[in-house]
């Protein structure tokens, strides 16, 4: 039994690796600041400077904040002092950060 929850895992592992291969590349000009974050808002810069999805998560895992931003100042108000996740989709690209907010 344990072989074959061996084998289903590392299936879904190669499965996942394959699929974010495909749109995961980092985005160009990528900038996140500041960073420790002090006043409950950063800033984020690209060079295409498009729509971005962001998703925010705890250390846990578990998704906090989902927003999109038009420009490039993210409001972080709802959120706790602590250590994050931070995911930017844009263009079909994608960037992940840690971002700690003081």
């Amino acid at each position: 039994m344990k072989q074959l929850y061996l084998v289903f895992f590392l299936f879904v592992c190669t499965l996942c690796f394959s699929q974010n291969a495909k749109g995961s590349a980092d985005i160009d000009g990528f900038k996140l600041y500041p960073n420790p974050a002090p006043q409950g808002k950063v800033f984020i810069e690209t060079a295409q400077n498009a729509p971005k999805q962001i998703l925010i998560f705890d250390v846990l895992g578990t998704q906090v904040l989902q927003t999109t931003i038009l420009g490039k100042e993210l409001n972080l108000s709802t959120l706790d002092k602590g250590v994050y996740i931070l995911r930017v989709f844009e263009l079909n690209k994608v960037a992940t950060r840690k971002l700690i907010i003081k």
